[in-house]
């Protein structure tokens, strides 16, 4: 995305199947890692030949289902756990929860409407650079 390079023009969203395939693949990671789904949908969707801003518009809204699928995940891997802070329920700790879902219900419509007025090029490399921003933490994390 960085580089700006474009997919052959036949390249389309494979059939029902491959979307659950990649879908279901998707979500794991995207929970298994602890990152939002649109790091790795947006790329895809775009390698398949999906305009950048709907690529962005359909991963905030499958955001939401992947969001859910891993906190629920979290909840039930850290059920029970006695060394975690007062106010958690599993891994979830619902102080962060409670201030997350209302600033990121502001802050969306803004994202939507930058990401329709930026040109697609800029986009492209924005979001690039965010990948390679989370990829150099999760490096970092690892080997530190």
């Amino acid at each position: 995305m960085i580089l700006d390079l474009k997919p052959k023009a036949s390249r389309e969203l494979p059939g029902i199947g491959g979307v659950f395939a990649v879908g279901t693949g998707i979500g794991a990671v995207s929970a298994l890692v602890a990152i939002g789904g649109g790091s790795l949908t947006v790329p895809f969707l775009t390698w398949c030949n999906v305009r950048v801003q709907n690529a962005i518009g359909t991963s905030a809204a499958i955001g939401f289902p992947i969001a859910v699928g891993g906190s629920l995940g979290y909840i039930y891997n850290g059920w029970g756990r006695a060394d975690l802070p007062p106010l958690s329920v599993g891994f979830v700790y619902l102080p962060a929860l409670v201030w997350l879902v209302p600033s990121s219900m502001l802050i969306a419509p803004l994202g939507a409407r930058l990401a329709h007025r930026l040109p697609v090029t800029t986009l492209k490399r924005i979001f690039a650079c965010v990948l390679i921003t989370l990829a150099a933490k999760m490096l970092w994390s690892l080997f530190a």
